[in-house]
C-alpha cells in the first residue's frame, strides 16, 4: 500500500485530502509545513508528497531546493498542491523539481488520475 505525505498548514486541507486517499486505500501521514515534512521524509521517506505550495516557515518551493540538496529528490514523488493557481505556475512547478501539480479544491478524479499516473507508471 503506497504511503502518501499530506504537507498543508491548513488543517481543514489535510483532513479532506487524506479521507480522500484513505477511501482510495492509500496510507497517509500528515506535515502541517515543509520544516516537519523534511523530517519526516529524511526518517521515512514516503512514496509521495502532496505538497502546498505557501506554507510558513518553509514553502513548498523550499521543501523541494531541501530535498534536491539532499539528494531526497530522487527517492519521493513530489506534487504541488496550491490554490492560487497562476499562469505558469504548473511549469515553474515541474521545473523545480515537482512530479505533478494539482489545484484546489482538490477533486477526486484529478487526484487519483495523478496518483495512479505517479505510482503506477
Amino acid at each position: 500500500m503506497p504511503r502518501i505525505l499530506v504537507t498543508d498548514d491548513r488543517a481543514a486541507s489535510r483532513e479532506l485530502i487524506r479521507s480522500m486517499l484513505e477511501s482510495a486505500g492509500y496510507q497517509v501521514d500528515e506535515a502541517e509545513n515543509g520544516l516537519e515534512a523534511l523530517k519526516i521524509i529524511q526518517q521515512n521517506p514516503p512514496d509521495l508528497v502532496l505538497l502546498d505550495l505557501q506554507m510558513p516557515l518553509m514553502d513548498g518551493f523550499g521543501l523541494v531546493r531541501e530535498l534536491r540538496e539532499r539528494n531526497l529528490l530522487d527517492k519521493v514523488l513530489v506534487v504541488a498542491l496550491t490554490a492560487s493557481a497562476m499562469q505558469g505556475d504548473s511549469e515553474r512547478a515541474i521545473q523545480e523539481g515537482f512530479s505533478g501539480y494539482i489545484t484546489k479544491p482538490v477533486r477526486l478524479g484529478e487526484l487519483r488520475n495523478q496518483l495512479g499516473r505517479l505510482l503506477n507508471p
